[in-house]
């Protein structure tokens, strides 16, 4: 099929080269020249496993190319919109501009029979307000939801492979019609046994964002768990293992630590409040404040250790931060626990040397007033504290024994409850980790 994609981030980017991967026609449009520019030299924008390599393979097959000009969707079958809903300045709510602008930008280039596809994650009732619109200008275009479920790092093994899909469809023929021409986009994973969902617009647009509001609350349990266990001692690692094996809460996403990030789950679950509030229901939601809350104390709770651990203050003290995007497998800083512990470090008079394996760039231009260094190693040089705050593997399989080597003081802070503590006392290491004692 020929498929439009307008917006080339993070998931625009990914869903072309996919659908290209796909056997589809496909032209991606956007408006920053800089990223399209990038984009046909097969040049993927942002760090994401998998996708130089799948855009240089479908853009030598021509079936994928980029786009500045809006005119160049023309004669697309299928139009998807892959563009950001950021939180809105001063405001929880989210910022709907991209999305707005894309589909005003499509308009004009929309022929009978057309399909418009939003996969941006949007407050509940804006699939309804833009399908008006879409009609409005072509009777004989259809809007459907087809959300996104793509997980950083995994992003094009999640497009691919999906672990199921969504329609919201309007209702009668036109609906029945937009699904089946989905059906034939999503060809290859629907043959794999992919569930598929049919459902209704407003389903559809509650799908991500309950989704991410429950995944953000179950970290946030056993984060609220981890200062329960401080308080008494306890071990929340092995807390999260024994509560994990009843088949009804499962082990996934029980890694107490600092929390999440990122450009998704905070922003989702903020607009979501604001959208419930709008609609009169903001008491069904309201726990979700506190799962906010939850996550930004453990934040500060990390900087409370190392003050704890150098004395009382970390003012002129040398520390060691490892990772500073929000996950490993990202250079993505948006929301960065890593980033926003090591910056309140700084502000405290912090000594503050931070590296990551992808997003020492990205860091630095939002924080420029930290210090950058290109590894962990560089990173240990005279540390009196290290802070491993980003469980990229290769910080994971740091050799405890030849980084003591290095510090002035082998003292850490594990974050992310990543490491063997057994391993890295028995090499004469001071750990910590939250939701664990001292012991």
């Amino acid at each position: 099929m020929h498929i439009s994609v307008i917006g080339c981030g993070y998931l625009g980017a990914v869903h072309a080269a996919c659908m290209a991967q796909l056997g589809h026609q496909v032209t991606g449009f956007d408006v920053d020249a800089a990223k399209i520019s990038a984009l046909q030299r097969a040049e993927a924008p942002f760090f994401e496993p998998g996708l130089p390599d799948l855009l240089a393979e479908t853009m030598a097959t021509g079936r994928l190319t980029f786009s500045t000009d809006p005119a160049s969707v023309q004669g697309a079958a299928v139009h998807f919109v892959c563009v950001g809903t950021p939180q809105a300045e001063n405001s929880n709510a989210a910022d709907m501009t991209y999305v707005d602008a894309a589909v005003t930008a499509l308009l004009p280039h929309l022929a009978d029979g057309d399909l418009v596809v939003g996969k941006s994650t949007v407050p509940v009732g804006t699939a309804e307000r833009l399908a008006e619109q879409v009609t409005a200008a072509q009777p004989g275009a259809t809007l459907v939801w087809n959300p996104e479920f793509l997980r950083e790092g995994f992003a094009v093994k999640d497009t691919l492979h999906p672990d199921r899909v969504v329609y919201g469809v309007p209702e009668g023929a036109a609906g029945e019609s937009a699904a089946a021409v989905l059906d034939e986009v999503y060809a290859a994973p629907l043959s794999e046994g992919t569930p598929r969902i049919v459902t209704d617009y407003a389903t559809a647009q509650l799908v991500k964002v309950a989704a991410n509001s429950f995944l953000a609350t179950k970290i946030s349990f056993i984060n609220a768990m981890a200062e329960l266990c401080e308080a008494t001692g306890a071990d929340v690692t092995q807390l999260a293992d024994a509560i994990g094996h009843d088949a009804r809460i499962g082990r996934r996403f029980l890694n107490a630590g600092l929390g999440f990030g990122g450009g998704c789950l905070p922003k989702d679950i903020r607009a979501f409040m604001a959208r419930a509030d709008e609609l009169g229901v903001d008491q069904a939601l309201s726990f979700l404040g506190e799962v906010d809350a939850i996550n930004g104390r453990r934040r500060e709770r990390m900087v409370t250790l190392a003050e704890e651990e150098l004395g009382g203050s970390v003012k002129g003290r040398r520390i060691a931060v490892l990772g500073a995007s929000f996950k490993p497998n990202s250079d993505d800083v948006r929301d960065s626990p890593a980033l926003d512990v090591a910056t309140k470090l700084e502000e405290l008079g912090a000594q503050v040397i931070m590296t990551d394996p992808e997003a020492n760039a990205n860091a630095k231009a939002r924080r420029p007033q930290l210090a950058f260094v290109p590894s962990a190693q560089d990173a240990a040089e005279g540390a009196e504290l290290i802070l491993l705050l980003t469980e990229w593997q290769e910080f994971v399989d740091l050799d405890p024994e030849a980084l003591a080597d290095l510090v002035d003081t082998p003292r850490i802070l594990d974050g992310r409850n990543a490491l063997d503590p057994a391993a890295w006392r028995a090499a004469g290491w001071t750990y910590r980790a939250l939701g664990r004692g001292k012991h």
